[in-house]
């Protein structure tokens, strides 16, 4: 198959979200094509920093999105204890708003992180990621929960997770792509974990003193990260903050951005609801938690290998496919999973490749943009893909509360939501070249 890299632009045309002067292009660390590290500059001190801030992001992500990964633990616990009284509709939205507030805050973080480097950014994020479980600890009241887990938790994790994953990727050229997997793998294993952990301390010590042990554990966390996570260059301030429209009227981004959209809609529904329906069927509520792990579980594979994969086979050949196959494993597995062998086998199978869409859709827009574009490509597909994550956690809980807890209606309109954005994606990766089997 013949190679498809990064299309021609115009190269005199100038984001004025990346600034205007020539030095500030060079030093944006929102860039992840252009080749920051000579091979002369890679001497030991330098690979030791580069590593440093590689283990630092882990641990940022392993404690932010990784506990952004397992609400669908607190929603369980929710449903049955403080909460019992609500309709998964209603506390569907706490997650909901968790993840309309990570991604609508990708363009503002990302241009703040340009200006001021990651240092702020994480300080800001640690002691709001802290704050919000605190508060979390001592709430009542549903509207309590909405603003302190849900608006306040995820503020925290995107000033958190934007600043990690672009520190790294100032430190490496030819294994960036690894590095930022083995970043994104901490939001798996974190994944993992947390179900696990916060299932043990919910039934031992408590829902309070479950939260407010887990805000210790990410102030520790997000201290290593504020040590160990730095830029490769010194960061250069930029003035001005206007985003040029035509910037993003490209039919292959637009296309792009329309596929995620859909995609997005219904791609956190099982992070979601799974728990509840494995609970529906009468499995314990510890096999219930335990599925939301083997799910995570599979996404820390799905985030790291698709950062070879991509080099292999082309970074569009690698989305349209988990896009689709994501939401066909909804139809086919999860619409009829009634055993855990078939649960959990679909939990496994949809994180791998839920964690193969995520990890690999920045890399798409970047090879798709002028290199004065991608910061602000990048910081727009998130903004806009926050309007679908805000909106698909509540529909679905809104479809079971109407089909009085059958999830089948939810689960076949997040699958072929997911599947229509597969479409849109192939039409987008179309666009760059007609040829089916082409490398893109």
């Amino acid at each position: 198959m013949s190679d498809v890299e990064k299309q021609p632009s115009l190269p005199t045309r100038k984001s004025s979200f990346e600034g205007t002067s020539e030095n500030s292009l060079r030093n944006s660390t929102l860039q992840p094509e252009t080749p920051l590290i000579s091979a002369a500059d890679d001497d030991t001190h330098n690979r030791l920093r580069a590593w440093l801030a590689v283990f630092g992001g882990f641990l940022a992500l392993f404690c932010s999105f990784g506990q952004l990964n397992a609400f669908g633990t607190f929603q369980t616990w929710y449903s049955t204890h403080q909460l019992i009284s609500h309709s998964l509709f209603s506390i569907s939205w706490i997650g909901s708003l968790q993840l309309w507030m990570f991604f609508f805050m990708g363009g503002p973080i990302g241009y703040l992180f340009d200006l001021y480097g990651p240092k702020p950014l994480l300080i800001s994020g640690m002691i709001t990621l802290v704050s919000s479980l605190i508060l979390t600890s001592v709430c009542v009241q549903i509207y309590q929960y909405l603003l302190a887990q849900g608006i306040l938790f995820g503020f925290g994790v995107a000033l958190v997770f934007y600043p990690s994953m672009a520190c790294v990727a100032t430190h490496f050229n030819e294994y960036r792509a690894t590095a930022i997997g083995i970043v994104s793998a901490g939001s798996g294993c974190g994944g993992v974990v947390y179900p696990m952990l916060l299932r043990y301390l919910f039934n031992t010590v408590g829902f309070r003193w479950a939260v407010r042990i887990s805000a210790l554990m990410t102030a520790v966390l997000c201290t290593v990260a504020i040590l160990t996570v730095r830029p490769r260059h010194p960061i250069s301030k930029k003035t001005g903050l206007v985003l040029n429209v035509r910037t993003i009227m490209d039919c292959r981004f637009l296309l792009l951005v329309l596929g995620s959209f859909f995609v997005c809609l219904g791609m956190f529904v099982p992070y979601f609801y799974l728990s509840n329906y494995t609970e529906s069927l009468g499995f314990s509520s510890d096999a219930a938690f335990c599925v939301l792990s083997v799910m995570n579980a599979g996404g820390i594979i799905g985030r790291v290998a698709p950062a070879w994969l991509s080099d292999k086979m082309g970074r569009f050949n690698l989305l349209c496919p988990s896009a689709f196959l994501s939401g066909l494993s909804c139809l086919v597995l999860w619409m009829v999973g009634q055993d855990l062998v078939t649960i959990n086998a679909f939990a496994a199978l949809y994180g791998f490749l839920s964690g193969a869409f995520m990890s690999v859709i920045t890399p798409c827009v970047a090879q798709i943009s002028d290199i004065r574009e991608i910061g602000t490509r990048i910081g727009a597909l998130y903004t806009l893909i926050s309007v679908p994550s805000l909106f698909g956690g509540p529909i679905a809980g809104a479809l079971v509360q109407r089909q009085h807890g059958v999830y089948t209606v939810s689960i076949a309109v997040a699958g072929s939501s997911m599947i229509l954005g597969s479409v849109l994606l192939l039409i987008s990766k179309l666009m760059i070249d007609r040829r089916f089997l082409c490398r893109v």
